[in-house]
């Protein structure tokens, strides 16, 4: 009775034993199954936003770069705006020897001022960073030589007056055959002395910069010694200060003519069989980028530094409106006869900048332009070459390119409000 008991028990207690294996071992395939649906379902999701991200930049690209963005214009609306339109054709391009070097003032146009004689400071007219003209009084002085000078000069006045009225006389005597006809020649002689000594005097208070014009009226008064700048300009140093004492030793001012300036370049050394003076040249500073000063060279030296193997060049640039200051560092390109094959190059004025990249307009059409990405090589006498963007024998914008640039912004406008 036990024995059954007991093997009961055990053939129960294995069969519970197995139906909670099987439901345990069920319960965690179904998890794992559910685990890896939803693995595969975000993989799926993940994978289809992936695409449409692709897709998106694809279309963004399109966008870009596709047929939409055209500027369109009537051929009489072109000819109205000054668009002019040719085929891109190959040429030789001069090649070019680039130097940098510093701009100053034009040595022979630069003056020195201080007074003739010496004496003391009562007036400055002007002060630095002044424009002055030639024969203008920019400071005067008090001198004590100047009234030295005066006074000779009345002396003389006064002797050739004595001696033209003692002249007179003698002549009406020698008609009334009073005097000897010597006396005469004597009284002409000592007029022609007086005379003489007055210019001399004269000539004198004028070296000084006295007027002659001022000492012959009425007026009695000292007057005071002017110093005026020998040629007209701009003033780039001052030294004058009222009270102070000055002599022909110091300068009070510097004046210098900036409407033409140097620049001073190196010419390296394998460079010189194709330099030569009279050659053009341009300049380009970093204050102005866009601007180009055309210039020649003037002076080109005849030693070669030991140091740096190059040579001294001397470049004088038309300065209106005195944009090239004195002391700036400047970029000096030399034009020199064209050695390389043709290449593709077009008008400066063709080529704009568009959303940070250089573009030119392509007449896809009669009437339809396209903004064409380029890139750009060399720049040489107003011609720029271009690398790749553009083809030989493709029309494309010479003229007018920035009328087509403005009409294409105004119709990006135009969409964008729409």
């Amino acid at each position: 009775m036990n024995k059954k008991a007991i093997i009961i028990g055990l053939i129960l207690a294995l069969a519970l034993g197995g139906g909670v294996a099987y439901r345990l071992t069920h319960s965690t395939t179904g998890g794992g199954e559910k685990a890896e649906q939803k693995e595969a379902g975000h993989k799926d999701e993940k994978g289809g936003h992936d695409e449409g991200k692709e897709e998106k930049e694809k279309k963004e690209e399109h966008d870009e770069h596709g047929e939409e963005k055209l500027v369109k214009m009537s051929a009489e609306v072109q000819k109205q705006s000054g668009v002019v339109v040719a085929p891109a054709k190959k040429q030789r391009l001069a090649g070019v020897i680039s130097a940098t070097g510093k701009v100053e003032a034009n040595a022979d146009r630069i003056a020195h001022v201080s007074p003739r004689i010496p004496g003391k400071i009562v007036a400055v007219r002007s002060s630095l960073g002044d424009s002055v003209a030639a024969g203008q009084v920019l400071v005067t002085l008090d001198s004590v030589e100047l009234g030295e000078a005066l006074n000779r000069y009345h002396q003389s006045r006064t002797k050739l007056a004595l001696a033209q009225s003692n002249m007179d006389r003698i002549k009406v005597l020698v008609d009334k055959k009073i005097a000897a006809r010597k006396e005469i020649l004597q009284a002409e002689t000592d007029y022609k002395t007086a005379q003489t000594e007055l210019h001399t005097d004269e000539e004198r208070l004028s070296l000084y910069g006295i007027n002659l014009s001022d000492l012959k009226s009425d007026n009695h008064k000292k007057p005071l010694l002017p110093v005026r700048s020998p040629i007209g300009g701009v003033i780039t140093e001052k030294h004058a200060i009222v009270g102070e004492l000055s002599d022909p030793s110091k300068s009070l001012y510097t004046v210098a003519d900036l409407s033409s300036v140097w620049v001073l370049v190196d010419i390296h050394e394998k460079d010189l069989a194709k330099v030569r003076r009279g050659q053009a040249a341009t300049v380009i500073v970093g204050a102005f980028p866009d601007k180009k000063f055309r210039g020649r060279i003037t002076y080109l030296a005849d030693l070669v530094d030991e140091a740096t193997r190059t040579v001294k060049a001397r470049v004088e640039v038309p300065n209106p409106g005195r944009k090239l200051k004195p002391e700036m560092f400047a970029t000096v390109e030399l034009a020199i006869a064209a050695d390389a094959p043709p290449v593709l190059a077009v008008p400066e004025e063709a080529v704009l900048e568009l959303d940070g990249k250089k573009v030119i307009f392509v007449a896809e059409k009669e009437t339809e332009f396209e903004p064409r990405v380029v890139e750009l090589g060399r720049t040489v006498g107003g011609m720029v070459e271009v690398v790749s963007g553009l083809k030989e024998g493709e029309r494309y914008a010479t003229k007018g390119a920035f009328t087509l640039k403005s009409e294409l912004k105004k119709e990006e406008l135009e969409d964008d409000e729409h």
